[in-house]
């Protein structure tokens, strides 16, 4: 099982497969990795010949075949993409496992001149490769790669390159600011380069531009909540908090998205406390690196004891709001006073 990172250097080498399973959450990225592959083996003259995609939600075992069986058109390699090929998830109904299982005894006698590609999308970022049981079984005779997060260069650089083909240059202080508030999916942040591009209309991207068009995340707000709590800056948090409840009125969500926060900067601060750096967090918590180390300056604010009492206090925030009977808004804005008293 490998990543993007080492599928990108081996073909670089000319250590190219007979099949590939493509996986990950990130189907802009995916398809990057599929050209990679085709633009190596496939002349430009010919991909309409060499070049077949299936859609894996309809297709066929035997179309599969037919593809990957048929010679190449003047020229010594061929590609077949399934693409969103939901066979390979872990459940599917009987037709799905029928072709799994097809698949998974063809992926042993393919012809060479046929590079396979087949991926599917995760539901979650919760998902991994590991979880899959089919994806462990078919690593044994074909490579699976996921297409994880980008390490926080390459991920900076990608996102610089998409401004480049269309002509724009943007600051390194304004590309460092657009990829901490877009989201991590290179279908979303190429709509956003687009959207920047356009307001702009040919001046310098600003900071300003990026706010404007670019709204927090709720999980930038909650961050940004907590950092507020923890410089006990009382009146700015309390406006935070309504903007919050405004935005989606989920009392619910939020104390538990708070409450998430403020265990997870716990856990981080005894690993801190442990003498963990923070690439190690990082991988522990399958953070990018530049996130981890901003948890860990926030976790500089709080003591152990502090954080624990903090955990308690949305644990009984929360037991008070499911409780019927009481003014939602009002134990959010109780709670939010009972922080700056803790010590």
């Amino acid at each position: 099982m490998i990543n993007f990172d080492l599928l990108e250097n081996q073909v670089k080498k000319n250590e190219i497969k007979n099949s590939y399973i493509f996986c990950g959450l990130d189907e802009e990225l995916i398809k990057e990795g599929i050209n990679l592959l085709v633009d190596k083996v496939v002349d430009k003259s010919f991909q309409d010949l060499n070049y077949i995609k299936l859609d894996g939600m309809t297709t066929t075992f035997e179309d599969i075949l037919n593809a990957c069986e048929t010679m190449p058109f003047m020229g010594d390699k061929k590609v077949v993409v399934v693409y969103r090929a939901d066979f390979l998830k872990e459940k599917t109904d009987s037709s799905g496992t029928k072709i799994y299982t097809e698949i998974n005894k063809y992926l042993k006698d393919m012809p060479p001149y046929t590079i396979l590609i087949m991926y599917y999308l995760f539901n979650d970022k919760r998902d991994t490769p590991k979880k899959n049981k089919k994806l462990n079984n078919l690593d044994k005779i074909s490579t699976v790669v996921h297409f994880d997060k980008l390490k926080r260069d390459r991920y900076e650089k990608k996102i610089e390159e998409l401004f480049k083909l269309q002509g724009k240059s943007i600051g390194k202080i304004e590309i460092k600011y657009f990829v901490e508030k877009v989201q991590n999916n290179f279908d979303v942040i190429k709509r956003e380069v687009d959207k920047l591009i356009s307001y702009t209309n040919g001046r310098e991207i600003k900071r300003s531009d990026i706010d404007k068009l670019i709204p927090n995340s709720s999980e930038d707000d909650i961050f940004d909540l907590i950092d507020l709590i923890s410089q006990r800056k009382a009146e700015r948090a309390i406006d935070l908090m309504d903007q919050l409840l405004f935005k989606a009125d989920q009392h619910m969500l939020i104390i538990t998205n708070i409450e998430n926060n403020f265990k997870r900067l716990y856990e981080i601060k005894i690993l801190m406390s442990k003498g963990k750096r923070a690439d190690d967090i990082a991988s522990k918590f399958k953070l990018p690196t530049f996130i981890c180390e901003k948890l860990m300056r926030q976790c500089d604010k709080f003591t152990i004891k502090q954080l624990q009492e903090l955990l308690k206090l949305c644990l009984e925030t929360e037991r008070k709001i499911k409780s019927s009977g009481v003014d939602k808004q009002t134990e959010m804005e109780l709670m939010l006073f009972k922080t700056f008293m803790i010590k």
